[in-house]
């Protein structure tokens, strides 16, 4: 046993003595939680919304104060609230037409609705009646919809991004359309059997004039209406809205599909505490975990060409003493790495250690035999530095890619989370989602506790990937 353990000390201080390990070990790890916590790392608190977001920008002037009837508000609020009251919309507002303009150009909006000033009155307007009926009415309907530039309608678009801006075009147009075409036939519906209606229809009816002898006008105007009415008794045509018009339910309000416009601060915050350090710390704890293949490769070769493994030969050692030896030092490595990542996860990001800490130990010991396995396979195979670097760097990033440690696993599709189970990160990293669950929301129920028989099953199967890797090191370790 004695001569294992010098053996192990030798390796422990040719380990500590390289600085490079120090700085992928340790360094590494905590500066790339750092940056993707303060660049993209809210990305992972962003619960998935499936709703369209439509940007808007209202200058809309509204109607003149002497206004009476419909509509109740400016057309532009009629249009918002078709919007908002859209289950998959989520309406923006933008304050300026500047600062719409100045996202537009930057990429961060696709495209942006302007209301126009004149946008209530040129709605007001819109008819399918002509003079002398209407004065100076206005007809918005073209072959795909609504023309926008009619009705004082803007939509700025980026072309760099036209598949979003047709969609945003298209619901635009939908709620346009709800909202408009109602007004058009509520408004032409009320003008029939009215005196200048009557007067139109004796040029085509003469005929009328004598009936008048026997009924009034205005009898038969308001008998054409109902009769009309009551034709099409599916439809309220005098209704100026779309659910009056189609009789149908008005759909509940949505408040929190609307909402202002936040422009970023631009300042950089670590945000202590965050629910992206729950993900980063441990997705890169694992991660880096298994970058010991580089620093034990390393190791090997360097003793290699000074030729200490060919005298470890002449040794009364066995392959198992020897293996045992390299492998100490190398496990003492990884769990001061795991656990110093962890508690600087808690003392430098506020990463929370979950309702059950002392389930992290296992989790960490686990993972770390399963890392050294790993290290020893490769390190014992390896010839030369640069078959270290490149097997072991290609080995390392892809393990991590599949399983998961890259990105959340709550975003890979099943059929990709049930393959990723073949690296030992997957297991690691579930163990870790159990025992350090995302803060809860303000009002939410805390997470459950951790499912203890899971989190050793995580164990047990990242020690069996160990036993493995270990098994196949010393079947294939070459000391020559």
């Amino acid at each position: 046993m004695m001569p294992t353990l010098t053996l192990a000390l030798k390796d422990l201080r040719l380990l500590l003595r390289d600085s490079r390990s120090a700085v992928i070990l340790l360094v590494m790890p905590l500066l790339l939680i750092l940056i993707l916590g303060l660049s993209i790392g809210s990305l992972f608190e962003q619960k998935p919304d499936d709703r369209i977001r439509v940007s808007v920008v209202n200058l809309d002037a509204g109607l003149s104060e002497s206004h009476t009837g419909f509509p109740p508000k400016p057309w532009s609020q009629m249009v918002l609230d078709d919007l908002t009251n859209t289950g998959n919309v989520r309406v923006e507002l933008i304050p300026t037409r500047e600062e719409a303009e100045r996202l537009i150009r930057k990429g961060d909006r696709a495209a942006v609705v302007v209301f126009e000033p004149q946008f209530s009155d040129f709605v007001q307007r819109c008819s399918f009646v002509g003079e002398p009926f209407t004065h100076d009415p206005i007809n918005p309907l073209y072959r795909d919809g609504i023309l926008t530039r009619e009705i004082g309608v803007t939509i700025l678009r980026n072309p760099s991004q036209l598949v979003a801006y047709s969609v945003i075009n298209q619901v635009v147009q939908v709620t346009l359309m709800r909202v408009v075409i109602p007004w058009m036939i509520g408004r032409a519906f009320e003008m029939i059997g009215t005196p200048p209606f009557m007067d139109r229809m004796e040029q085509y009816i003469p005929a009328l004039k004598g009936a008048y002898l026997i009924i009034s006008k205005q009898t038969i105007g308001e008998g054409i209406q109902k009769g009309i009415g009551g034709f099409f008794s599916k439809y309220d045509f005098t209704g100026k809205t779309w659910a009056k018009l189609t009789k149908s339910e008005e759909p509940p309000a949505i408040a929190e599909n609307r909402s202002a416009y936040e422009a970023p601060d631009g300042s950089v915050r670590l945000n202590r505490g965050a629910m992206r350090y729950q993900v980063l710390v441990p997705a890169y704890t694992v991660t880096f975990a298994f970058f010991l293949v580089l620093t034990v490769g390393w190791l090997f070769v360097a003793e290699r060409r000074h030729g200490t493994l060919i005298r470890l030969r002449a040794a009364p050692l066995t392959r198992w003493q020897i293996l045992l030896g390299k492998l100490l030092p190398c496990l003492a490595v990884s769990l001061a790495q795991g656990f110093l990542l962890l508690l600087c996860g808690n003392l430098i990001f506020g990463m929370s250690f979950g309702p059950a800490p002392w389930l992290l130990l296992p989790v960490v010991v686990c993972t770390s035999c399963a890392a050294v396995g790993l290290a020893m396979l490769v390190a014992g195979m390896a010839r030369t530095e640069t078959q270290v670097a490149v097997y072991g760097t290609l080995l390392v990033l892809m393990l991590a890619g599949l399983s998961g440690s890259m990105m959340p696993r709550d975003l890979m599709p099943e059929t990709m989370r049930q393959i990723s189970r073949v690296t030992p990160h997957a297991w690691a990293l579930e163990a870790y989602g159990q025992l350090l669950p995302p803060p809860a929301e303000p009002g939410q129920p805390p997470a459950p506790p951790p499912d203890t028989v899971d989190v050793l099953r995580d164990c047990g199967v990242l020690a069996g990937f160990g036993a493995v890797f270990l098994g196949l090191a010393w079947w294939r370790m070459r000391l020559d």
